[in-house]
């Protein structure tokens, strides 16, 4: 069930709960639903209000899309899909904002802003209290300041790191270790100055820069300078941040290990992984994606296997490595890496999943490219030749994993064309070597370096 909560940011007064997943195709007529013996009432009711979903969508797409990814916030698959959905529509989703975000997703600017509410381990009460801080006396300047003014007792030391991992003080201070590492000696610094303040009592600072003025709560221009700061660090790489965000947000948000891949991967892989249930079974299939959880199994015999968590830039997916294929490449099945999987799709009770039959980590991977101009991509004797000599370095397709990749050259374009799986070779430098000598102009290159 969908529940579109168009209150908050349409001024409507009702919150719509779409009983019918359809996926936003807002195909569903009135006519279709009753005809498959669905009361006509009902239908009536469902076509109306996928109506006002369809113009909604259509005339307010930031406030759609921010109200749907906040009535399924708790649903990582799905608020991983629209995501994916809003990027398509070219809609920019930004990470939290200590100075900008609010409870929920929130559309401003043209964008969508992460909401506090979604991020682990910042509780409703530290959400208020941060609010709270930031309406009363303005934006946040600095780590010492935010923790000189939010209450502590709502804002610990756990969260308070959550939202330097998850991007939150990234507009104040980019280098996040930095900020990790000062936020032990500042949290202790300002716990020690709110209870100075209680206690009436106050420091030198704050005394000098009118720091107890009548109304008490005003702060010394340079009490913050003051603070205590560790040693300059490096920040963390651009990995560790992702992987962070995943555990604290359910999914990236800032970048996405696989965008880099984005422009090769539909050559290599037309089908992504929110397309599974939609493959007959037994199908054939090659993915690129990111190893996200390895659930190790023995089986009856005692021999092992494992149970993966896998992910694209669409939604999450579960393979299974049965026990002889676990036993060759479980070197290689390592959290957090990208891989190019190869398998075919499986359906057990009525679920649908991918049965892992090879693996390559995406940075190994080195493809074959063979460059033909127009008049030899006509030549069928031309052609037949390429397709002879592939196939002579393809015999063994358990070990032919090797992509080989067409580039078609002209004056004005450069075009690339995968051919079949059937022609993925074993070594990629023999087959290059091959392909020069019968005078193909032919060179190997990584996956990444496309």
């Amino acid at each position: 069930m969908i529940k579109i909560a168009t209150r908050k940011y349409l001024g409507t007064q009702n919150v719509y709960d779409i009983g019918v997943e359809h996926d936003h195709n807002f195909g569903i007529k009135n006519g279709l639903i009753a005809s498959n013996c669905f009361n006509k009432s009902h239908s009536t009711a469902y076509g109306y209000v996928t109506y006002q979903t369809a113009y909604l969508k259509a005339n307010y797409p930031l406030e759609y899309m921010a109200a749907l990814l906040t009535a399924n916030s708790g649903d990582t698959d799905k608020v991983q899909r629209y995501i994916t959905n809003c990027t398509n529509m070219g809609i920019t989703i930004d990470p939290p904002d200590i100075n900008r975000s609010g409870v929920d997703f929130t559309p401003t600017a043209g964008k969508i802003l992460f909401g506090f509410s979604a991020v682990r381990n910042v509780g409703q009460n530290a959400i208020a209290c941060i609010l709270e801080a930031r309406n009363e006396t303005g934006e946040f300047k600095s780590l010492a300041d935010f923790c000189d003014r939010a209450d502590l007792r709502a804002v610990n030391r756990r969260t308070l790191e959550s939202l330097i991992y998850c991007g939150a003080f990234d507009k104040i201070e980019s280098n996040r270790q930095q900020l990790i590492n000062d936020s032990e000696l500042v949290y202790d610094w300002a716990q020690s100055r709110a209870k100075d303040r209680a206690s009436g009592q106050g420091n030198l600072f704050d005394l000098l820069g009118d720091g107890f003025s009548s109304a008490q709560n005003k702060r010394a221009t340079n009490a913050f300078e003051t603070a205590p700061k560790s040693k300059p660090v490096m920040d963390f790489t651009a990995q560790e941040k992702l992987q962070k965000e995943k555990e604290l947000l359910g999914f990236y948000v800032s970048d996405h290990p696989l965008k880099s891949l984005r422009q090769i991967a539909p050559l290599l892989t037309p089908i992504n992984l929110s397309q599974l249930g939609d493959q007959r079974e037994e199908t054939r299939l090659c993915a690129i994606v990111m190893l996200n959880i390895v659930k190790k199994v023995v089986t009856k015999k005692g021999d092992q296997m494992a149970i993966l968590q896998i992910e694209d830039l669409t939604t999450q997916s579960e393979a299974v490595v049965f026990p002889k294929t676990y036993e060759r490449i479980s070197s290689i099945l390592v959290v957090d890496t990208r891989l190019i999987i190869w398998g075919k799709v499986d359906r057990r009770d009525e679920q649908t999943q991918f049965i892992l039959e090879d693996a390559e980590p995406v940075e190994t991977v080195q493809m074959v490219m063979v460059e033909l101009n127009p008049q030899q991509a006509g030549d069928m004797d031309k052609l037949h030749h390429l397709k002879t000599i592939l196939q002579d370095h393809s015999v063994d397709k358990e070990k032919a994993k090797m992509p080989v990749i067409g580039i078609i050259q002209t004056e004005k374009s450069r075009k690339l064309v995968r051919l079949g799986w059937q022609f993925c070779v074993q070594d990629s430098r023999i087959t290059v070597q091959a392909l020069q000598n019968a005078s193909f102009p032919a060179h190997i290159k990584s996956l990444t370096g496309i």
